[in-house]
């Protein structure tokens, strides 16, 4: 299951789509960090060009205007600094997304790994049980031949073999569209058509506190991480917000010939805030403060839910296990197992073998459906709390 799960995160071509959002936004932090480009400024004027008689070089050097300028933008408030942090927040909580998204395909991969068990299991047992079933086809096929039973007794046996091969038809069916599921979330090209499923149904027992569920939790889940840092996320684009009220100035130097004469200047420009001051990314950067922090809330309550009603289902799960090995099991064999003798030496009915096989048969596929069950409530309670406290 672990390889399975490895080759998932390296190969699934969703989740390699997804990581690349965090390298887009590294590179959005790269544009926060830039500074404004100065402007060069070139400007000629008063060009005689409508009396040609005036284009003459003596005109041009003596009444000619020549400007060229370099203006800088000083941005004000802290601006960079905080387009920066707010840069860094959004690579956070989509880095904290990408991890959430691979938590989810885990607990995928295992639970069609798992049910690809099951379905394996299911064929095995479906194949040996429709071999036991023919040995008692062939042993009353004798009994007929020799006269023990008759004909109609003997159909009635024969006919019940056909539940057992649609037994291993359906079971060839559900392993073949199990290793079909489990291979497209590997990664179609990563394993090959006839790859199999390593492992078996188990019922391997642990030993966690719902207190030390919901503790780690809250650390570790990545979903109600990426919560909260969306809500500093928030936060800090308040800040910018508020950075963006003040107004930049814009620096300019320059080089002037007019005539005859050749001088340098200064200047400086910055715009009056005497409309707009930024209120209204204000007010919106305050009111996603709220919503952020209501997500985190919903978030969290919804962590510790989810922790819950995993723990509650692994033990219920766990429960349903100990019944069949308690005994279900057994009794379920002993009692195929006398019937079959005692039909063999003619001290039962046929009616007696057919219910007695129909009680194992559905009680070693339940049994199969309740170890699976176990296994998937395990990765419900390491999807729940976002680690593999369970392996």
């Amino acid at each position: 299951m672990e390889q399975a799960i490895r080759l998932a995160l390296e190969h699934n071509q969703a989740l390699r789509a997804q990581r690349l959002n965090v390298d887009q936004a590294k590179a959005g932090q790269i544009t926060a960090a830039l500074k404004p480009n100065p402007v060069y400024t070139m400007t000629n004027e008063d060009f005689p060009i409508f009396t040609p008689k005036d284009l003459t070089f003596a005109n041009l050097r003596d009444n000619q205007e020549f400007l060229q300028s370099v203006s800088f933008l000083y941005e004000r408030g802290g601006k960079r600094a905080k387009r920066i942090q707010v840069a860094q927040d959004t690579t956070a909580v989509t880095t904290h997304g990408v991890a959430d998204a691979e938590r989810q395909l885990r607990f995928q991969v295992a639970q069609a790994f798992i049910e690809m068990l099951l379905a394996k299991s299911n064929l095995e047992f479906a194949t040996e049980d429709l071999k036991s079933y023919q040995q008692v086809v062939e042993l009353n096929r004798r009994r007929m031949e020799s006269g023990d039973i008759s004909d109609a007794d003997f159909l009635k046996i024969s006919l019940q073999e056909l539940q057992f091969e649609q037994d291993v038809s359906a079971a060839r069916l559900a392993l073949s569209q199990t290793r079909a599921a489990l291979r497209q979330m590997l990664g179609y090209e990563s394993v090959p058509e006839d790859f199999d499923a390593a492992g078996a149904l188990a019922h391997k027992k642990y030993v966690v506190s719902i207190e030390e569920l919901r503790s780690r939790a809250l650390a570790e889940r990545p979903d109600l991480l990426a919560a909260q840092s969306g809500v500093k996320l928030a936060n800090d684009t308040v800040a910018l917000a508020y950075a963006n009220r003040a107004q930049d100035l814009t620096w300019e130097a320059e080089y002037k010939r007019n005539g005859m004469v050749n001088g340098v200047g200064f200047g400086v420009s910055i715009a009056l805030p005497f409309r707009d001051r930024n209120q209204g990314e204000i007010a919106q950067s305050k009111v996603a403060v709220r919503q952020a922090q209501d997500a985190e809330s919903f978030t969290r309550t919804g962590t510790l839910t989810d922790v819950l009603s995993a723990y509650e289902g692994w033990r219920s799960a766990g429960q349903v296990v100990d019944l069949y090995e308690a005994g279900y099991l057994d009794q379920a064999t002993k009692s195929r197992d006398i019937s079959n003798y005692a039909y063999r030496r003619g001290a039962a009915s046929l009616l007696d073998l057919l219910d007695a096989e129909r009680s194992y048969r559905a009680t070693q596929l339940a049994y199969r459906q309740a170890l699976a069950n176990y296994m998937a409530s395990v990765e419900q309670v390491n999807l729940a709390v976002g680690a593999q406290v369970m392996q």
